[in-house]
């Protein structure tokens, strides 16, 4: 199996700033892409940013510029840097990662089991 554990939410005021992190392990050949989404009360979950294991980098256009998203491949580890936050950015934030368990297998989604993130105003 594979797990993801995240942490580094908590409860910000309007314009600090929160680091997340996830790290992935198990039963991992590969890691394709790594990502962070999130889901506020009565919303569907959004995707926040994605980061290839070339580095590419790909943000919800409401996160450009305050939020940065980094990885490291030899850890299996993906972090999230939350600067200028608003009460808007109030969520359950997810990891996920797209994994391939051995040379032979597709990739498969997993999840981390999110960690809170409550910006006050």
């Amino acid at each position: 199996q594979v797990q993801l554990v995240e942490s580094g939410g908590g409860l910000v005021q309007a314009g600090g700033s929160l680091r997340l992190s996830c790290a992935a392990s198990g039963s991992i050949f590969s890691i394709n892409a790594m990502g962070w989404y999130r889901q506020a009360p009565g919303k569907q979950r959004e995707l926040v940013a994605v980061i290839s294991s070339g580095d590419n980098r790909n943000y919800s256009d409401s996160m450009k510029g305050r939020f940065t998203i980094s990885r490291d491949n030899a850890k299996n580890t993906v972090a999230l840097q939350m600067n200028s936050l608003k009460p808007e950015d109030t969520a359950v934030y997810y990891c996920n990662a797209r994994v391939r368990r051995s040379m032979h297998s597709g990739i498969s989604d997993y999840w981390g089991q999110g960690t809170q993130v409550t910006v006050s105003s």
